[in-house]
C-alpha cells in the first residue's frame, strides 16, 4: 500500500479591501446580486459573478422550486448562461457570495459537490483554470486558484475513456 496526501494552496484575506481592484469588484457584484435570488424556502441567498477572458462580466443566482430539490444552484445558472452567450469563451475568475437571511454571512462557504463536480467540468472543457473568490457579505475572502482544487479526484471525462 503507497499512501499519498492531497493539498491545495489557497489565499485568505481579511475582507474585501485586501482584495485587488478587479476582485473585489466582482466580490461586490456578487454580493449586490444575491438580493436577486430566488430562495423562498432556504432563505439562503446566493449570488455568482463571473469574469470572462474577454471581459464580459456574467452573473447567476440560485432559483428554488416548491419541488425540492428541484432548484438550481448559483453556481450552474452562472455556467449555463456563460455557456449559453458566451460558447466558447473561458471564465478567468468567479466571485461567491451569500446572503443567509437566517443568520449571519460572514465565513466564506464552499459551492456544494454538484456544483464542483460542474466548475470541474467547465474548466476542463475550457482546458483553463478557474480561479474562485468565496466570501459573504462581509468577512473573509478565501481565493482557490482552480475548480479542481475544491474536486480532488473527480470523475472527468478521461475517466470514461
Amino acid at each position: 500500500m503507497n499512501r499519498k496526501t492531497y493539498h491545495f494552496d489557497y489565499d485568505l484575506y481579511s475582507d474585501i479591501s485586501e482584495l485587488p481592484g478587479s476582485d473585489a469588484r466582482l466580490l461586490e457584484s456578487a454580493r449586490v446580486v444575491t438580493a436577486d435570488a430566488y430562495a423562498p424556502y432556504s432563505h439562503f441567498h446566493v449570488g455568482a459573478a463571473a469574469m470572462l477572458t474577454n471581459g464580459e462580466l456574467v452573473k447567476g443566482t440560485n432559483q428554488e422550486n416548491a419541488a425540492y430539490p428541484v432548484g438550481i444552484c448559483a453556481e450552474r445558472v452562472l455556467l449555463s448562461a456563460a455557456a449559453s452567450f458566451f460558447p466558447d469563451v473561458p471564465i478567468h475568475t468567479i466571485a461567491i457570495s451569500y446572503h443567509n437571511l437566517k443568520g449571519k454571512s460572514t465565513i466564506p462557504v464552499s459551492p456544494c459537490g454538484i456544483c464542483r463536480q460542474s466548475l470541474l467540468e467547465y474548466e476542463t472543457r475550457m482546458q483553463q483554470p478557474i480561479r474562485i473568490i468565496l466570501a459573504g457579505l462581509e468577512g473573509e475572502v478565501l481565493v482557490v486558484h482552480t475548480a479542481a482544487d475544491l474536486l480532488p479526484l473527480g470523475f472527468t471525462a478521461t475517466d470514461m475513456a
